[in-house]
């Protein structure tokens, strides 16, 4: 069965957009006044193209998370074609954990979070 896994590039780039909105809603608050309260942001990685076999799909998740194998309603066939998409939590502008899509023929089967998202 295939594993699939995300680009680190991607990844990374994930990780420094996120520092870079903490730090300019940081830089607004100070400029205004405020007081910035919802810290928590989810920010979108990458897709990547995945296919069910053994109506499972596996995926290697970043930031340590490891493989993961999602099981797929057997109303879809194996050797359907789909989406498997990474988004990262942040709090602060530092990863906290993932949320992975997983949609199949327009449809999205799975969506599950890892640690604190």
């Amino acid at each position: 069965m295939a594993t699939y896994s995300f680009n680190e590039k991607a990844i990374a780039s994930a990780v420094e957009a996120a520092q870079r909105s903490h730090q300019e809603s940081q830089e607004n608050s100070v400029a205004n006044l405020q007081v910035n309260h919802g810290n928590c942001m989810l920010v979108g990685a990458e897709c990547i193209d995945v296919t069910v076999e053994n109506h499972k799909v596996c995926v290697n998740l970043p930031l340590g998370f490891g493989k993961h194998c999602f099981s797929i309603p057997t109303s879809i066939a194996d050797g359907a074609s789909g989406k498997a998409c990474i988004s990262l939590c942040t709090t602060w502008g530092v990863p906290t954990g993932v949320r992975i899509t997983i949609t199949i023929l327009g449809v999205t089967v799975i969506s599950q979070s890892f640690g604190k998202c």
